[in-house]
This record gives structure tokens, C-alpha cells and sequence, in this order.
């Protein structure tokens, strides 16, 4: 009786060096994954810092945030864009959007805007894009709700959302603007002066 109690003890430590072994193994490479198919926030902060150079003060904190709430994004959009607002308002950009599996794509962004807002602004803009399942599934449009409040300039950070794809535009702004708005934007591969 003994001795099958001490075959059956063995097996089971066996069993359970086994599996730790399979879970340390396979760790990695889980990390690994991740790290193929999202970006990390020491990739996004880095980009952000070298696209953005001397107003990056508050993109650490603003990244930080969109880490936290929605985890590792699949690609980002790096680009430029130009809005006004006067109660309705309009957004026209351009920029190109990378991903780790399917390289680099040009974008063009526009869409109009309803709320109390008034002003006007010039912006480098970073976009974080969640959930991507493909190029072309970020083609179309995303709306949200994004409030701006500065003189001179500021940093904003809102969140879009399309099916189960988020874009989380983070910008830095030189103007003046003061307002909420609800609107969206449509991403489309070709420029166009048609926001809707």
C-alpha cells in the first residue's frame, strides 16, 4: 500500500514539475506574442516622444491612461489635422497608419462635429487603434464625444468607437478652443472634402 501511495505521490510531483515547466515555458513566448501583434507603452511613448519633440510634456500620462483602460493597441496613427467649430464644426486630417503585421498605410480622416464648441485648432495627432482585425477595418466611421479647453495650445486625449474597434486620438493642439462636441470621424484611404 505503501508503495502505491509513493508511486502515486511521485507521479503527482511529476505531474506538477511538468506543468510549471510548460507554464514558465510558454510565458514567454505568450509575452512574445504580445509583443508581435500590440505595441508596448514603451513603443508608443517613445514614437509619441520623437513625433511630438517639446510638447510631449502630458503624453506620457495620457498613454499611461489609454494603457490602463484598454490594454496594448495593434497599430497607431500618426498624423496632422486642422478643425473648427462654430456651435458645428468640422475636422479634415491626414496621416499613416502602422501596424506590426501588415506595415504602413496613408489615411485621411475627416468628420463633422455638434456641440458647444467654438474655436479653432492645428494638431499633431497620435491614434491608438484597438481590436484591428485588418487594414481595411479601420476604414469608415468611429463616433464619440471630445471636450477642448485651451488658449495657445494643450494636449486632449478622447475615445472613438466602431463594431469592436477603438481609436483613442491623442493630440496636441496650437489654437483656441472651448467646448464639448459629439460627432465622428471617417477614416477613408483617399483624401476627400466631404466629411459625412
Amino acid at each position: 500500500m505503501r508503495s502505491i501511495i509513493g508511486t502515486f505521490r511521485t507521479l503527482l510531483a511529476a505531474a506538477c514539475l511538468s506543468l510549471a515547466a510548460i507554464g514558465i515555458l510558454a510565458s514567454p513566448a505568450a509575452a512574445q506574442a504580445v509583443g508581435r501583434n500590440g505595441y508596448t507603452m514603451d513603443e508608443v511613448i517613445n514614437t509619441g516622444q520623437q513625433f511630438f519633440g517639446s510638447t510631449s510634456g502630458g503624453l506620457a500620462q495620457l498613454v499611461e491612461r489609454a494603457f490602463q483602460s484598454y490594454g496594448l493597441p495593434n497599430g497607431y496613427i500618426l498624423g496632422q489635422e486642422a478643425s473648427g467649430a462654430f456651435f458645428g464644426g468640422l475636422r479634415f486630417g491626414e496621416g499613416t497608419l502602422f501596424t506590426k503585421n501588415a506595415g504602413q498605410r496613408k489615411i485621411f480622416w475627416q468628420g463633422p462635429s455638434l456641440g458647444f464648441d467654438v474655436g479653432g485648432d492645428g494638431a499633431r495627432t497620435m491614434m491608438l487603434v484597438y481590436n484591428l482585425p485588418s487594414v481595411d477595418s479601420v476604414f469608415g466611421r468611429f463616433g464619440g464625444i471630445s471636450g477642448s479647453a485651451y488658449l495657445v495650445g494643450g494636449v486632449g486625449m478622447t475615445v472613438l468607437a466602431r463594431d469592436n474597434v477603438l481609436l483613442v486620438p491623442v493630440k496636441t493642439g496650437v489654437g483656441a478652443r472651448l467646448g464639448l462636441n459629439l460627432g465622428y470621424l471617417k477614416l477613408t484611404p483617399m483624401p476627400t472634402w466631404n466629411p459625412f
